[in-house]
């Protein structure tokens, strides 16, 4: 049976299930193929749903967020890929209870606890915590993903990651059963967690951020922003940054050197601001990029004798 028939009678708005959707329209880079059926999910329920019909049809499943950090093949998505837009701010500014923490006098009077939905940009986030006069964010506002991604990569600017916020994380396997991951057992490493290992599906987190003063927030934000829109091609179509830091060296330097700033196969280029990242010059395809990656690591070898490794995640056929 095709997937258009098996997904017809899902409790889920028809004007959020399409079919044969283009990816370049939920991703960054603005490059990918044709998603088979493509749904984005606004409730626990609705993703419990679509799981349940997937493993009862063997039909495989993708999971992004706001498609920041990855890139679709040109041959596109088989199956469904579900779009997480699950939305929720709470703010609690008082003790919840959080399993291995104690209750003390800074909790009640400094920490402010938020539970998150998977689908919120960390974008949004960053603007209502200033309202809210909230710090402890401020480094990862200009990242452009939703906390479900931001959690999963260990996502990172400017000294602070993922993991110095989160406390823990609630999600469903693939076949529906809730767990919660305390801090401890989330696995976070240099772009990575638990969650690139396992297959767990993210629905919410509780991060713990601190009461802040609206100034000293703004300052930061905007110094922040400026930082990046004079450093990054943030005008540009891109994943971010493609290739990982190394212990031992900075990856962009090294590109540098090799001289293959401006370099590119197709329309994918190294950018010339910054030489970390991949941008879509125009019409670039997977497979330009792809190409790129794979000569830009090639010659970081040749001259340095050191392995690079690629940050973007890969997805599709």
């Amino acid at each position: 049976m095709e997937i258009e028939q098996l997904t017809k009678n899902l409790k889920i708005s028809k004007n959020r299930i399409k079919y044969n959707e283009s990816m370049k329209n939920y991703t960054t880079f603005k490059i990918g193929g044709l998603a088979e059926c493509l749904i984005k999910i606004e409730k626990k329920e609705e993703l419990e749903e679509v799981l349940k019909l997937a493993i009862q049809n063997n039909i495989p499943v993708t999971i992004i967020g706001n498609g920041s950090n990855i890139l679709v093949s040109d041959k596109g998505i088989k199956g469904i890929t579900l779009i997480m837009k699950i939305e929720k701010i709470n703010i609690q500014q008082n003790y919840e209870q959080v399993e291995n923490r104690a209750i003390n006098e800074e909790d009640e009077n400094g920490i402010i606890y938020m539970t998150v939905g998977a689908g919120e940009k960390l974008s949004k986030l960053s603007r209502i915590c200033l309202k809210e006069e909230i710090t402890g964010i401020e480094e990862l506002a200009g990242i452009p993903g939703t906390i479900g991604g931001a959690i999963r990569m260990n996502a990172g600017a400017y000294g602070k990651e993922m993991k110095d916020i989160v406390n823990f994380v609630t999600c469903i396997d693939y076949n529906g059963n809730e767990k919660k991951f305390t801090k401890d057992e989330l696995e976070f490493g240099y772009r990575t967690s638990i969650f690139q290992k396992e297959k767990y599906i993210i629905v919410e987190a509780q991060l713990e951020l601190h009461k802040g003063k609206f100034d000293k927030i703004k300052e930061k934000l905007d110094e922040y922003m400026v930082y990046r829109k004079e450093k990054q091609p943030t005008e540009y179509p891109s994943a971010g940054s493609a290739f990982k830091r190394d212990t031992e060296f900075i990856t962009a330097k090294l590109i540098e050197e090799a001289g293959l700033k401006g370099f590119r196969i197709g329309d994918a280029m190294i950018s010339t601001k910054h030489s970390g990242f991949i941008i879509n010059n125009g019409n670039a395809t997977a497979e330009d990029v792809m190409t790129l990656i794979d000569y830009v690591k090639k010659e970081i070898y040749e001259k340095f004798n050191k392995k690079i490794e690629v940050e973007i995640e890969m997805i599709g056929d």
